[in-house]
């Protein structure tokens, strides 16, 4: 049995795509490799070559993402620490009880410090292995060397393509939310799909043709789109605070995803009231017309105009102006039901404020999407004062984070002096195996240890062949490339591949003077084999990842921010604010995500606790339709100072709630939360919603019938609009709040604290 779920988990492994091929990376850093090699070959100096080439091959480890200017910093920092490292590595060449305590300390550090990473503790290990050389120094400035040249040519596209991760975020998030919307006019009178959903088809594009897409997915892909777009937007800022044109683009895509929240809700409440199938297909087609308009803006910002931006007028939406009106009309007059004629009308305004905002949207593509140069910021804000705060705060609760970095460092330090106590040739590769092997939780690193033995087999192999029947060191150099090219073009698409080819390319690279024979292919696939059970075993044996441990503490956060979230919807409700404050929205967005990372780590632990991941999953599920809910209700209230009935009161005793299930979860020995008198009055306070809805539709009709105009907006006919909406919608945020609370406390404090 133990056999077939390790040959699974393998084939699970082995198959995995994680990302896209690579090739101008690939050809850049083998270039920076075999050309140094090349030159030492034909000059004689095949050493000095082989040191340029090892910093070109450590710096191009680092793979770098985003727009050049992160790109050059994340490079310079790279070749900084190569350069470092080679110099303490050489000295520390010929004393291996010395390495193994030095080295253990730098791979620590590198761990903890995310713009250090393994590159400081891979120099120093491929330095320290080598002969010792005479001028130590001299050694380290030729790795400097390899890292300037890869970093250049890996940055050579920069006057060309500065913009393309900038135009690709842009265009990314415009297209997710173009299919939130899609997603939206799916709804639209809609039968049950479950039937539909619940069957696996293993074809992706018959599943997207026959399966309705899922809002909340499509949602949260469309908010962790706009997030990406801002992040690679203030790469390229430089620190300037001034509007521009992509940042006005990502507010008003922004807009258009926050109004979608709303429309949704509007149409899910409509959904609610008798049938009115006569204005579903006119909504339906008005949103897709919508969706469509946005997936043009998505194409012109990525071919930079080369696409049609669309048209400003819609037909369809013109037509469900039309339909919502006879509507209204046959409300009013007492043949239609007036609160559902009001949600309509509702939907109506939105799909309006959507065309609105697209059109804004259309004129800053339209214009051109253009960011000035600007100065390379430093790497890092934070001073050496808070870096020791946060190292002593990790130190002192036992951040997951602190026990990754004790962990890994422990392990490199004892798979380094098994390989000094015993003599092992080529014993690095034991330390490398664990050094990048080595993951926060047992599932990833079980993975990618997979993945490692796998390729480093095949790899080793192939090495040991190449190098039987290439001894020449120009042919070699020319085999490296081609070994080269291929691991670092496909490195991002699966760890094997780097595995299989990048086995071949550390082995020539490291021995190049020096020739291997089959038992040095032999000897190191025995020893990534050990290495990857020390990995193993020391991921499964040492200190608990403390992920369940920090749960109570991120799921009061979860419900304290969603708390706060619902405070701002209150004050917006009240116009004591124009929009809900975007930090308070991401706050209580990344709250959630965070938990939902929380439950994916969980699942990656030796044995999950399933009903605990079961819990976080309905958790993180409801704070998303919370937020929502709360979106909607904030956009459904800002459009005129009207009397807005009970809703900001029932917005404020639902924060109360959610504050003192906070206050339960932060508890470390909680008791049972008595809930009954917030219940009583939220009870309280949508009977008289309830109350004041009714009482509005009936001035409504008398004012109408009294002689003012239909067509005129007068304070109860926005009061009626806006109330309708909000009823429906702080009815359903009730009953996700109670999931959030209930699944919340479950999760937090398994046992007396649910409620």
């Amino acid at each position: 049995m133990g056999v077939v779920v390790v040959l699974r988990g393998a084939r699970k492994a082995y198959a995995k795509i994680e990302g896209r091929a690579a090739p101008f990376y690939g050809l850049a850093s083998s270039l920076a490799m075999a050309v140094p090699l090349l030159v030492g070959a034909l000059t004689d100096h095949a050493a000095q070559g082989s040191m340029i080439a090892l910093g070109a091959f450590v710096v191009s480890l680092r793979a770098p993402e985003g727009p050049y200017g992160a790109r050059a910093r994340n490079l310079g920092a790279a070749t900084i620490v190569v350069a470092i490292g080679a110099t303490i590595g050489g000295h520390l060449s010929g004393h291996i009880w010395l390495a193994v305590a030095v080295i253990p300390p730098i791979v620590a550090l590198g761990s903890a410090v995310g713009w250090i990473g393994p590159t400081a503790g891979l120099a120093v290990l491929l330095t320290a292995i080598r002969p010792r050389a005479e001028d130590v120094v001299f050694n380290g400035f030729l790795e400097l060397l390899g890292g300037v040249l890869v970093s250049v040519l890996l940055l050579v596209p920069w006057p060309a393509f500065r913009l393309r991760p900038l135009r690709t975020a842009l265009s990314e998030a415009t297209e997710a939310v173009a299919e939130a919307l899609d997603a939206v006019a799916q709804d639209v009178g809609a039968p049950d799909a479950s039937v539909l959903n619940a069957v696996d088809l293993t074809n992706p594009d018959l599943a997207a043709v026959v399966h309705k897409p899922d809002w909340e997915q499509r949602r949260r892909a469309a908010s962790r789109a706009l997030t990406a777009a801002r992040t690679t937007y203030g790469l390229y800022r430089g620190g300037r605070e001034e509007q521009t044109r992509p940042e006005r683009l990502i507010e008003a895509l922004a807009r258009i995803l926050h109004e979608t929240v709303a429309l949704r809700a509007l149409v899910e409440a409509a959904g609610r009231r008798p049938p009115q199938r006569e204005w579903e297909m006119e909504v339906h087609v008005a949103i897709a017309a919508l969706a469509a308009r946005l997936r043009l803006l998505a194409g012109a910002t990525e071919t930079t105009g080369q696409t049609p931006l669309g048209s400003v007028e819609s037909a369809a939406i013109r037509r469900l102006g039309r339909q919502s009106e006879v509507i209204r009309r046959a409300g009013l007059a007492g043949d239609e039901d007036l609160v559902a004629a009001a949600l309509i009308g509702q939907i109506r305004r939105s799909i309006d404020r959507l065309a609105a905002n697209m059109e804004s949207a259309r004129r800053i593509v339209a214009g051109g999407l253009r960011m000035g140069l600007a100065p390379p910021r430093p790497l890092g804000t934070t001073g050496p004062a808070s870096l020791w705060d946060r190292a002593g705060t990790a130190v002192r609760t036992r951040s997951p984070s602190f026990r990754q970095v004790m962990r890994l460092s422990l392990a490199v330090a004892v798979a380094m002096a098994l390989a000094a106590a015993l003599q092992l040739p080529h014993g690095h590769w034991l330390t490398i195996t664990v050094l990048l092997t080595m993951r926060d939780t047992y599932g990833d690193t079980v993975e990618l240890v997979l993945q490692r033995v796998g390729g480093t087999a095949i790899g080793s192999a192939i090495a040991a062949v190449l190098l039987a029947l290439a001894p020449g060191q120009v042919v070699a150099s020319a085999v490296l490339f081609v070994f080269g090219l291929l691991a670092f073009t496909l490195r991002s698409v699966n760890f094997t591949y780097w595995a299989l080819f990048g086995t071949p390319l550390a082995m020539m690279l490291m021995d190049f003077s020096v020739p291997s024979d089959w038992t040095a292919a032999g000897e190191r696939i025995g020893l990534t084999i050990a290495g990857a059970l020390l990995t193993v075993l020391a991921s499964r044996l040492l200190w608990p990842t403390g992920y369940a441990e920090r749960l109570p503490v991120q799921l009061g956060h979860l419900v304290s921010t969603h708390a706060d979230l619902a405070r701002a919807a209150a004050a917006v409700v009240q116009d004591e604010h124009e929009r809900l404050p975007h930090d308070k929205v991401m706050a209580a967005e990344l709250a959630t995500e965070a938990i939902t990372e929380a439950r994916n780590r969980l699942g990656k632990e030796h044995v999950p606790d399933t009903e605990r991941i079961a819990r976080l999953q309905t958790t993180a599920e409801a704070a998303h339709r919370v937020r929502d809910h709360l979106i909607a209700v904030a956009r459904m209230s800002r459009e005129q100072e009207i009397e807005s009935g009970p809703v900001p009161e029932i917005l404020d005793r639902i924060a109360d709630l959610l504050e003192e299930t906070a206050a339960t979860l932060d508890d470390p020995e909680p008791g049972p939360p008595d809930a009954s008198e917030p219940d009583r009055r939220l009870d309280e306070g949508f009977a008289a919603l309830d109350t004041y809805l009714t009482k509005i539709t009936r001035r409504r009709r008398a004012e109408v019938e009294a002689g003012v105009e239909t067509d005129a907006f007068t304070p109860l006919r926005h009061a009626l609009l806006q109330v309708s909406g909000a009823r429906y919608t702080l009815r359903a945020l009730r009953g996700d709040v109670t999931d959030l609370i209930d699944s919340g406390l479950a999760a937090g404090h398994p046992g007396p604290s649910a409620r």
